[in-house]
């Protein structure tokens, strides 16, 4: 009996070990492409900080006006959301999604018709289950996303806010804090509304053919990145749950195989000892 559990405790060591090995593997992949993803954030920081420096001069101007900043009249919200396309990410999916769904139900609550662009393989799958109106899907785009494949995106979003299919456009995505830490967000996107901070003055650099003219023809462009850059941050925040995630379940691996190899060691070391104890009987009952 007891070597039918001695058995039984290595097949379930080798078996963690095994488990352990995937989820060291899988950590150290989610490292790599956390720091790739770190860098191509930063990468495209600089010209999208410029860009947002030059609408904002342009905005602040009192006489300025756009069909990009004009108020909220249809009652109509495009939602886009960004989730990941894999589990075993920790809470990263379902925070961002819960995030999503407490937004979408406040301004339904408020009157206003809710429609989706789901972005990520999680986002997709969640939304058409429950029966939201998705406009469109992009499932897998996040690890290969670059600024053409933002640009399709931000090109449909623009086009249906021109034709008033809806009047207002929010982005719920997640945001790396840290390595440790990543925070669910949600923020609107279009109109756009008060680029500097509510300070308006009389811009000093002339615009040609018009300010407003330069200002519409930049939106897309500016829309593109932040769409480019919230799933960039999102997907960074995703290698740094999943990282996470596989190193605690590689400490839990570890303390399960120490303690499984514990209780084999005494398993066996009761074995011999049994073995033993039946030996010394038998010899002392063989010197009677």
């Amino acid at each position: 009996m007891a070597t039918a559990n001695m058995k039984d405790v290595k097949r379930r060591i080798k078996s963690v070990e095994s488990t352990m090995q995937i989820t060291k593997a899988m950590q150290l992949v989610a490292s790599s492409k956390l720091r790739r993803a770190k860098e191509r954030a930063l990468a495209a920081q600089p010209f999208f900080e410029t860009l947002y420096d030059t609408m904002s001069d342009i905005s602040n101007d009192p006489a300025f006006k756009s069909v990009y900043t004009k108020k909220k009249l249809l009652r109509s919200t495009l939602i886009v959301v960004i989730a990941g396309d894999r589990g075993l990410a920790g809470g990263f999916n379902s925070n961002v999604l819960k995030l999503a769904v407490s937004h979408a139900e406040e301004l339904k609550a408020s009157g206003d018709k809710v429609s989706v662009i789901a972005i990520g393989k999680k986002a997709v799958e969640f939304f058409e289950k429950r029966g939201y109106d998705v406009i469109s899907a992009y499932p897998q785009v996040a690890e290969n996303m670059d600024i053409y494949d933002a640009e399709d995106i931000s090109e449909e979003i623009i086009q249906k806010f021109r034709s008033a299919y809806f009047d207002q456009v929010d982005l719920v995505y997640t945001t790396f804090v840290s390595a440790l830490s990543q925070t669910p967000v949600a923020v609107s996107v279009l109109p756009v509304k008060d680029l500097g901070n509510g300070r308006k003055h009389s811009s000093l650099t002339e615009y040609d053919p018009s300010p407003e003219e330069v200002f519409d023809s930049l939106v897309p462009q500016y829309l593109t990145g932040l769409i480019y850059a919230a799933v960039v941050d999102s997907f960074a925040s995703e290698q740094a749950a999943r990282r996470t995630a596989m190193e605690s379940a590689s400490d839990n691996a570890e303390e399960m195989i120490n303690g499984l190899s514990l209780l084999y060691n005494r398993a066996r070391q009761a074995m011999i000892t049994q073995e033993l104890t039946e030996i010394s009987s038998a010899s002392l009952n063989d010197s009677q």
